[in-house]
């Protein structure tokens, strides 16, 4: 028997500040977190959060990680006790680079001292699975827990996997979400050299102006229950997860199918997973890149899913007010997606201007706007898609 999936928490650290609540207030304000052509998290102080023991102890992604985790646990009211065997609770968190910042520091301990005085923790500091196994150690998750590893769809894809574990019973509960802090001088200087990122250190995503993304850093967790268990325990529903799609282009190694075929078939396998007709979709959070290929095949996607129905959803890029948090990003897309629909308004695409030839769906420009209803739940698809091909589509729907 399929499980229904309920989220009953949300957390997130994000260049607009500390916070879930922050992230969406200040994305609907019209707000930018965005820096000197950076989004970094300058509100954010790891001492403030954890003893200074502890944050040494831990790369930034996995500080980032803890905060959103303890936040999202908090508001799903089970912070000071599990309300199921710790057991039957798992943790999946996505990153695309990991500890990034360790590595770049102890090679150059390595270098300058030698290998004999680099830290005992650059091991556990640097690997990918830092982050999930330092929330579950902190929250004494014991049932199935590790990180993903799907490039800037890694997020999302360790949300959608989550949700598998509780969908078929394998879990009674389950913290995912993603955590990443690549604006290191290593980071930057690789994307840069690809020609991935802008040299005007604006996010335009759509806008016929745009020159590439902006880099940032942070994180976002969620709560997924048992709807079952959940309301046994009493718990207050944010929303509820119903659908899942991942899919490969199996085209490019960094460029997206042109076509967008790759996309709208994960758009299309999330929206069957839901049991969900694209008609009743009123909302998108899109992966909004502010590149030139990106935007293009993915409003290509859209109109291959929605067909006739994709000029009638709003659409809108979080990444045009915080950056691109690489594999950070569909996880805090999908904490904003699901708050977005549970106040019933769709944020705007901040700094499109000037929509580019041929992208013609709405963006939601400029300012925010109601999402309107038929009296049913909102729906809402958050979609990731990363380098290698990967295409992650989460189907989510307000609570009653």
């Amino acid at each position: 028997m399929t499980r229904a999936v309920v989220i009953t928490g949300v957390g997130a650290v994000t260049p607009l500040g500390v916070g879930a609540p922050t992230l969406i207030e200040r994305w609907v304000a019209g707000e930018s977190g965005i820096e000197d052509g950076l989004g970094r998290c300058r509100e954010f102080e790891p001492t403030e959060h954890m003893s200074r023991r502890e944050a040494r102890r831990a790369d930034r992604f996995t500080q980032l990680a803890q905060v959103a985790a303890a936040e999202a646990i908090e508001q799903a009211g089970w912070d000071s006790e599990p309300p199921y065997d710790t057991t039957e609770i798992g943790c999946v968190i996505g990153t695309g680079v990991g500890g990034i910042a360790t590595i770049e520091d102890q090679h150059s301990v390595m270098l300058e001292r030698g290998g004999g005085a680099m830290s005992p923790l650059c091991v556990p500091q640097m690997m990918p699975n830092a982050a999930a196994g330092a929330v579950a150690m902190r929250h004494g998750l014991r049932g199935e827990c590790y990180g993903t590893v799907s490039a800037c769809a890694a997020g999302a894809q360790a949300i959608g996997e989550g949700m598998r574990l509780v969908e078929r019973g394998a879990l009674r509960a389950c913290v995912v979400g993603g955590s990443e802090a690549g604006v290191t001088p290593l980071g930057i200087a690789a994307f840069e050299a690809m020609g991935a990122t802008s040299k005007l250190g604006i996010s335009r995503p759509f806008d016929r102006d745009r020159d590439g993304f902006v880099m940032g850093e942070g994180a976002g967790v969620m709560v997924l229950e048992d709807a079952e268990a959940a309301t046994e325990r009493g718990a207050t529903v944010l929303g509820r997860l119903t659908g899942y799609g991942a899919t490969a282009d199996a085209y490019h190694l960094t460029a997206p199918d042109p076509e967008g075929d790759g996309a709208a078939r994960a758009i299309a396998s999330a929206l069957g997973d839901a049991g969900v007709e694209p008609g009743e979709v009123g909302y998108v959070n899109a992966h909004g890149t502010s590149t030139e290929l990106n935007d293009r095949s993915e409003t290509e996607a859209l109109r291959r899913a929605f067909g006739e129905h994709a000029g009638a959803i709003p659409v809108s890029s979080l990444k045009s007010s915080i950056g691109h948090l690489l594999g950070a990003a569909g996880a805090v897309e999908a904490v904003a997606t699901v708050l977005a629909i549970e106040r019933g308004v769709a944020p705007p695409t901040i700094n499109l201007e000037h929509p580019d030839e041929g992208l013609d769906l709405d963006y939601v420009p400029g300012q925010a706007r109601p999402l309107e209803g038929d009296g049913a739940p909102l729906v809402a698809i958050s979609n990731s898609f990363g380098f290698g091909g990967h295409n992650v589509v989460l189907c989510a729907e307000a609570a009653e």
